[in-house]
């Protein structure tokens, strides 16, 4: 069979392609657990973060390899000046010197970080200088009430199936409390690691099961726009209300009123389960009924049949670990 140039000529080139490619010098996906390892062997780490003033906030994301995204939010951090509706532009780039430089797509924006301070520059318009800020969610260390479950003080995983404490955390492992609830308040405490090359699903990954099946997201989705897949949204079923994700590394907040399925005396099920989540202490789902007869954690794949169920904290993969774990059941 005859072979037309073309076709070599072709094949020559994504040989090339492929090796131009492979030699392209790949960014290690490091992880990080701890924020005075990440801040002395990363200085990516002490750029990322929030920076706030003049009516406009800025959330800085690292990438790895010295880039970085910018959400630009008019009137302020999410929570705090800025909600849904009101103008977000992306800005990128990374490292000049001893400058974090970003610009947006057409040029209108462009930023410069260092030491801090974030100056912010419109194209015909005036500077303005945000500062570094980093925030913590008002519940926590929230302390259990009198009547409450403590699932997790720090001190042992006796109330876990499968729980495994290090350092005085508990980490995701697929553990399950051995208690099962139907109506509750839950308080929770969680920390996202520092993987600045990751991305997506791959970010710091984990989740809170509500009677086993109802998943309240963990990610590191700092920044990003708030889909049902990452932190506080409900897996598959709503995104939150607004994305309240702080940095990764920070220990953020899950509080959530939960309410059971009902059935009636013959066992048929009369109403689905409803919750509100207060990701950080702001609410990001208030009184949302959960529909669907499913869950993505595989030992609960089962039809609903009884109101009650169990808290399952997920294992992705990710060095997610929670701390200060408590339930006040329901009257």
């Amino acid at each position: 069979m005859k072979t037309s140039f073309a076709y070599c000529l072709s094949c020559v080139l994504s040989v090339i392609t492929f090796a131009a490619a492979a030699a392209e010098p790949r960014v290690p996906n490091k992880v990080w657990t701890d924020p005075a390892t990440a801040s002395r062997e990363d200085t990516d780490f002490t750029i990322q973060g929030e920076y706030a003033g003049d009516g406009m906030g800025m959330q800085v994301v690292a990438l790895g390899a010295g880039k970085f995204d910018g959400y630009l939010l008019e009137g302020g951090l999410p929570g705090a000046g800025w909600e849904p509706g009101k103008a977000r532009r992306v800005l990128k780039g990374g490292r000049e010197a001893d400058t974090v430089a970003l610009k947006d797509e057409v040029g209108k924006f462009t930023a410069a970080i260092a030491n801090g301070r974030l100056v912010l520059s419109e194209t015909g318009g005036t500077k303005k200088e945000l500062k570094r800020t980093e925030r913590s969610s008002p519940t926590l260390g929230a302390k259990p009430p009198q009547d409450a479950v403590v699932l997790f003080d720090g001190s042992n995983a006796d109330e876990w199936e499968k729980g495994k404490v290090d350092n005085g955390l508990l980490q995701a492992t697929d553990c399950t409390s051995k208690r099962r609830f139907t109506d509750y308040t839950l308080h929770l405490e969680f920390r996202a690691p520092y993987m600045p090359a990751a991305r997506g699903q791959g970010r710091g990954n984990s989740g809170v099961y509500h009677s086993g099946r109802w998943e309240t997201q963990i990610l590191d989705s700092f920044g990003l726009e708030g889909r049902d897949n990452e932190c506080g949204g409900i897996y598959s079923v709503s995104k939150p209300r607004l994305n309240m994700c702080l940095p990764p590394l920070a220990w953020q907040t899950y509080d959530v009123e939960f309410i059971a399925a009902k059935f009636d005396e013959a066992g048929k099920r009369t109403a689905w389960p409803r919750i509100t989540v207060k990701l950080n202490g702001v609410v990001v789902h208030e009184n949302l009924e959960l529909p669907k007869d499913f869950t993505t954690a595989a030992p609960f794949s089962r039809p609903l049949t009884a109101p009650d169920g169990p808290v399952f904290l997920q294992n992705h993969g990710n060095p997610v670990v929670f701390r200060n774990i408590w339930i006040k059941p329901g009257q």
